[in-house]
């Protein structure tokens, strides 16, 4: 019987597994580890002349959209002269990643207009319960 030169070792071969087991990263590291390594993502928020006003790190591996409360948080926009800075702003555009109901609420809860795509499934999901599926959000294709 041929005997197998292949080392025996059971201990861990290569980095750790980076889906199953995610690390817990401390909340001031904006390191996230994701399937493709080690990413950060920076969720901006702009002026209509796509100046950057707010600009804030988070994990890889985090979605866009449990940041939204953080990044609308973190806008203060200084007023020339005296008075308190500018958190309010008149409407905010997003992408279909932020179109979940928790968002469109903080914006209709703080008189912000929300100008964001419907997601096809939610589209789908209303249509599909009719009269109880309620009135689809506005949407200002202009804007």
């Amino acid at each position: 019987m041929p005997t197998s030169t292949a080392p025996t070792s059971v201990g861990p071969r290569g980095d750790l597994s980076n889906y199953t087991n995610l690390l817990i990263e401390p909340p001031d590291h904006a390191v996230g580890r994701s399937r493709g390594g080690l990413t950060t993502k920076i969720h901006a928020l702009c002026d209509a002349k796509m100046r950057p006003l707010v600009m804030l790190l988070g994990t890889g591996q985090g979605g866009d959209s449990p940041m939204f409360p953080e990044v609308m948080a973190s806008l203060r926009v200084p007023r020339r002269g005296k008075g308190r800075p500018r958190t309010k702003p008149d409407r905010t555009m997003a992408d279909k990643a932020y179109a979940s109901k928790a968002n469109r609420k903080l914006l209709r809860d703080r008189g912000i207009e929300a100008v964001i795509p419907e997601k096809s499934d939610h589209i789908a999901n209303r249509k599909r319960l009719g009269q109880k599926g309620g009135r689809p959000p506005t949407f200002d294709t202009e804007a």
